[in-house]
């Protein structure tokens, strides 16, 4: 509720500073542009800009008014209540950065714990207390592997089957270093090539090489051969992934990844309209001084009693400017929170329940539209729960029929693939039920018919 001034007080303030009035303020500003008339509607009661608000969000169709196949990176998975039931205490929801370990005991536990998790899951041997979203943590292992080689390494290698909008953050991210190579994902590229096909582009002065895990069409690969090419050259390997997916497959740690980049949103986080979402970051514990970010740390106070300090920061506010690897200076504290909890709560066989049940959703629902006249679903490599589907008719046209049968369609590939034109990303979750994919089935045989 807002309180104003009363009119003694503003008199008092007023006073303190010298002014005869609130215009007085102002005399600084021609007096035509001082006060212009504003072409404002009516004022409003609580009670109708209440109403208004809520006739203006009715015009918005979510995932949880339509039957939602749409992807690419943001995943409409079920979140337990007690996810947000948790976070929405008072303390972890006004809880500010912990730099008093004193008095935040419970935040630095959490962050710990999902530090503890993401290692886990990822393979790797240390995580951060996470970015702010996938793109950031992928812009933050380039920066990472660019201060690792003391900044004489300069070639960076992207696959072009890495999420479009990361490789854009990458990009904006390392502007400001000179003479930077970015390769591997020209428009010239098949967007379809396996990441073996990089070994030719890796070289004594690449810095990192990246890919994505599954990748962003949805196909899962095995990394060993590139894995191996990249270390034999000196260079750092960078997976990005989806976290769902390692229920069922072979971590990157093991694959010999340097660097876990990801977008965490699939952790008990909503699709919220895009944001807020979290960005996962985890390494090898060699590499852990050029973290981006910060990590919690476990130790034992001057009585032995466990607890949770800020172990490292790599951020210029906290070391020598010259020695910083970061200017982050904030991590999702409460969506890492919500990942911590959903987690937790599902557990190492409840998320690959999660996992398996949206592998064999996808699966059918890739028979059953390859079976379609005019579609074809392409099965060149395993995938997890996205799949590429080339239609009869271009995706946005298809996609306005489904909207009209309340289904959310796939993402068109050709937005950011220019050769994958009339192409479309379907991607399945737990979310969807038999009848929700026999549903999508039926209506793009409507299209076939057209």
């Amino acid at each position: 509720m807002f309180t104003p001034h009363t009119d003694s007080e503003r008199e008092a303030m007023l006073r303190t500073i010298g002014a005869g009035s609130i215009e007085d303020l102002f005399t600084d500003i021609p007096a035509g542009y001082r006060f212009p008339k504003l072409n404002l509607p009516p004022v409003l009661s609580e009670m109708e800009a209440l109403a208004e608000a809520e006739d203006l969000a009715g015009a918005n169709e979510s995932a949880r008014d339509l039957i939602c196949f749409l992807g690419a990176g943001a995943y409409n998975h079920y979140v337990p209540a007690a996810v947000d039931a948790l976070i929405r205490r008072g303390e972890f929801a006004t809880s500010y950065t912990p730099y008093q370990p004193e008095v935040s005991q419970g935040t630095l536990q959490a962050i710990f714990e999902f530090q503890s998790l993401v290692a886990a899951l990822t393979g790797m041997e240390v995580s951060n207390a996470s970015h702010y979203d996938g793109a950031t943590s992928a812009a933050e292992a380039a920066v990472m592997a660019y201060h690792h080689f003391r900044e004489k390494r300069t070639r960076f290698v992207l696959s072009q089957a890495v999420h479009p909008q990361f490789r854009q953050v990458v990009r904006t991210y390392m502007q400001g270093y000179a003479g930077l190579e970015f390769t591997g994902d020209e428009p010239t590229v098949d967007p379809l090539a396996t990441p073996d096909s990089l070994t030719k582009l890796i070289d004594s002065n690449t810095a990192l090489v990246m890919v994505q895990y599954p990748d962003f069409l949805g196909r899962i690969f095995d990394l060993t051969a590139l894995a191996s090419a990249v270390h034999a050259a000196g260079s750092l390997l960078c997976v990005a992934i989806n976290p769902t997916a390692l229920a069922l497959l072979k971590t990157p740690g093991e694959y010999g990844a340097d660097i876990v980049v990801g977008e965490g949103q699939p952790l008990g986080i909503p699709l919220s309209f895009g944001g807020p979402y979290l960005g996962l970051f985890a390494t090898r514990k060699e590499l852990v001084r050029k973290i981006s970010g910060r990590i919690v740390g476990e130790s034992v106070d001057g009585q032995g009693r466990r607890g949770y300090v800020l172990t490292l920061t790599a951020r210029e506010q906290h070391i020598r400017r010259e020695k910083a690897t970061s200017n982050i200076c904030t991590n999702q504290g409460l969506m890492a929170l919500a990942a911590c909890i959903y987690l937790s709560l599902l557990g190492k066989k409840g998320l690959r329940q999660v996992a398996d049940l949206c592998y064999q959703n996808a699966h059918y629902a890739a028979a059953q539209i390859a079976a379609i006249p005019g579609f074809k679903v392409y099965s060149d490599a395993p995938f997890f729960h996205e799949f590429v589907v080339r239609c009869p008719q271009p995706v946005e046209e298809i996609n306005t029929h489904l909207l009209d049968h309340e289904i959310l369609g796939g993402y068109d590939l050709g937005q950011a693939y220019p050769s994958l034109k009339d192409h479309m990303l379907v991607a399945v979750t737990e979310m969807n039920s038999r009848q929700d994919i026999d549903y999508l089935v039926e209506a793009l045989k409507e299209v076939a018919h057209d």
